[in-house]
């Protein structure tokens, strides 16, 4: 069986570090916005280039508490509307919800699979703020959308989730930094995955940066004093010790995930296969490879019979989720074609030659 993703084989590397900074931590007994915290902070946050990094519970937290932190700021107030990708994962969405501001999904390019700028412009009547999300670890077209944010006054956000560490080939920053905030998610699967749950938000905003430390901390800088209403959402001090040694990979492990979507591109060669679109730069570092079929069921029981694994990223549209049953008259049939399409082959940077081979072999077969 080919698996998917081993997060087993990925995480045995750092084995005996792990062990490590584990018994120090125990020694240490400080488990809440430790040192642990603050290095990675600081580590990440020069990774990515910018001045700041905010430790969070998740992915979504960071996201959530960017809006909240610019309507406490008020930069955004409650019932503003933000643009967001019809394609995209639920919680890009949710995040506007639970801030009380209005989602305005709009319609991704259909080759990179990202929020396409032509179709935010006929949808800005009203818009405060624009979400873009890397999808699948490939770049948005950046620098159109942070020009388009300059000209119409709006808030450009980050949703970096699946893309740690890719690189813009316009103005060579890395994700975290293409925007005013941007918001990660360190859940185990990601290219930099903690072992439980963790999030961060990078920004070169000092204001910004002062509200989200309150917000994720009760409201409260100093014990017991509360400035204003905030949330439990710190990132944990063992976790952000586990994601400092893996960072140290984390470029090296990109560059292989790209090695292998390019061994996939030039090998799979079949017509009933549509593979991703990618420039062979370092805009992308392949959370998923995602390619589309046209009989997917049929596709799946292929793989399956050939002890492959696979994933749909996703595999029911946001307007379609019952959760979301308010949009559900929206017509977006770029979206839902996609999602009725996409599927995701193994990826992981411990992958073996031979498995990749395998592969393109079964694809091939098909």
């Amino acid at each position: 069986m080919i698996k998917f993703l081993d997060l087993h084989k990925i995480n045995n590397r750092f084995r005996d570090e792990f062990k490590t900074s584990f018994s120090k931590s125990l020694n240490d007994s400080y488990y809440i916005l430790g040192n642990n915290v603050s290095n990675f902070e600081s580590e990440f946050a020069n990774y990515c280039g910018t001045n700041f990094c905010v430790g969070t519970a998740n992915g979504l937290d960071a996201l959530t508490l960017i809006l909240k932190g610019y309507i406490q700021l008020g930069k955004l107030k409650k019932g503003d509307k933000v643009i967001v990708p019809a394609n995209t994962f639920i919680a890009t969405i949710l995040s506007v919800l639970h801030a009380e501001l209005i989602p305005v999904l709009v319609e991704p390019n259909p080759n990179t699979y990202n929020i396409s700028v032509d179709a935010i412009k006929g949808n800005l009547d009203g818009v405060k703020a624009i979400i873009m999300v890397h999808l699948y670890g490939q770049l948005c077209d950046a620098k159109s959308l942070q020009r388009l944010a300059k000209d119409y006054n709006l808030l450009l956000i980050e949703d970096a989730a699946q893309a740690h560490g890719a690189i813009s080939n316009e103005s060579n920053s890395k994700s975290g930094n293409l925007s005013h905030a941007a918001a990660f998610s360190f859940y185990p699967t990601k290219n930099l995955g903690a072992l439980g749950d963790g999030g961060a938000v990078t920004t070169n905003d000092s204001e910004l940066v002062k509200v989200l430390k309150l917000l994720r901390n009760y409201g409260s800088e100093e014990k017991y004093i509360n400035k204003i209403v905030g949330y439990n959402s710190r990132l944990d001090d063992m976790q952000a010790a586990f994601l400092s040694i893996k960072l140290n990979t984390l470029d090296a492990d990109n560059n292989r995930r790209r090695e292998i979507a390019k061994t996939y591109l030039n090998g799979i060669d079949n017509s009933k296969i549509k593979l991703p679109f990618y420039d062979h730069s370092k805009n992308h570092v392949f959370y998923a490879f995602v390619i589309e079929v046209e009989e997917r069921q049929d596709f799946i029981a292929f793989l399956n019979l050939n002890d492959i694994e696979w994933l749909i990223h996703y595999p029911i549209p946001p307007h379609k989720q019952e959760a979301l049953q308010s949009f559900s008259d929206l017509k977006l049939p770029v979206t839902e074609a996609i999602h009725e399409r996409i599927i995701s082959l193994p990826m992981s940077p411990v992958m073996t030659a031979e498995e990749v081979q395998k592969v393109i072999d079964v694809l091939n077969s098909y």
